[in-house]
């Protein structure tokens, strides 16, 4: 794999690890600051669930096995797709690098904790987003740029490095 999708991914992941580490160290699990009153407050919770707590409320016992065993599947056509593309960098390439980051960020915490750290918090009045992480964001943000490149014709990719 060319080494511009590698970065974006352990850039990606290094920031998922490092705000998460910041949370845990400085809110304690279940409360929360608020940065922007009414709208945005940094969280400290512990999510079983899939993105955005999906299947959180879950008792199966296979839950946590089934979210690390559809990572790992994820992973794989992540990365055989980029390396099918190794020799160009494109939109696509960067929407799966990001993805590529933020799986690992979380496949990360689900190994090692069974659950992933989520912190970032918004709301307005009684509507609430899910609370989410860097690595959350990095996975929509690629998968949103993978459907404006299929809306759209890319010209002329740049060589990857």
């Amino acid at each position: 794999m060319p080494k511009r999708p590698l970065l974006i991914a352990l850039a990606v992941l290094l920031l998922d690890r490092i705000t998460k580490w910041a949370i845990a160290q400085t809110i304690p699990l279940e409360d929360a600051v608020n940065i922007v009153p009414g709208f945005f407050r940094l969280t400290h919770l512990e999510n079983t669930g899939a993105a955005f707590s999906l299947f959180a409320e879950s008792t199966s016992p296979f839950r946590t096995a089934l979210l690390i065993a559809f990572s790992v599947a994820a992973l794989a056509v992540v990365s055989f797709l980029l390396w099918k593309d190794r020799g160009v960098f494109h939109s696509g390439t960067l929407a799966l690098s990001l993805i590529l980051g933020g799986a690992v960020g979380n496949l990360w915490d689900r190994l090692v904790d069974g659950k992933v750290t989520d912190f970032l918090d918004f709301y307005i009045d009684a509507h609430h987003w899910p609370p989410f992480n860097v690595a959350d964001s990095a996975i929509v943000v690629g998968a949103l740029l993978l459907l404006l490149r299929m809306f759209r014709k890319e010209h002329r990719p740049q060589r990857a490095d």
